[in-house]
């Protein structure tokens, strides 16, 4: 793992959408979710969650896409319109943080998930990492990364 320098910058695969992101992650996450594993195609979605007033675009504007979360709030996706790569994901419940797409990093290298969430979700065919901490459902239970 790669030490993180600030701001992190990443975007969308073909360049339309930039961003960067001023401050540390709270949380770095595997949310095994069914609507993470929607919208990431795959078994569950790598996202650093961070402070909203920490990220800002810095070209482009990015598509959203709403439904009902597994845990009965509003799931915002964000994502760009051109390309179609997932970018953000937001909740209704905590509109102060932001989680980014850990693939979306122009260094993805630094991400280490430090707990496999929603793993009551999880598909029998995902094979998770033993050694990460599993939690049945809410990000809530996992610790600050400080």
């Amino acid at each position: 793992m790669r030490p993180v320098t600030l701001p992190f910058r990443g975007g969308c695969a073909c360049g339309a959408i930039r961003y960067e992101c001023s401050a540390l992650p709270l949380r770095m996450v595997n949310c095994h979710c069914r609507d993470c594993q929607r919208a990431s195609g795959g078994a569950y979605s790598p996202t650093l969650v961070v402070a909203a007033s920490a990220l800002r675009l810095l070209r482009g504007a990015c598509r959203t896409h709403e439904s009902r979360a597994d845990s009965g709030n509003t799931a915002i996706r964000e994502f760009c319109a051109d390309c179609g790569s997932p970018l953000f994901a937001r909740s209704s419940a905590h509109p102060e943080f932001v989680g980014v797409k850990a693939a979306s990093l122009d260094d993805p290298s630094w991400f280490v998930a430090e707990a496999d969430v929603w793993i009551g979700s999880a598909q029998t065919w995902d094979h998770m990492d033993p050694a990460v901490p599993k939690f049945p459902r809410s990000r809530q239970h996992v610790g600050n990364r400080r």
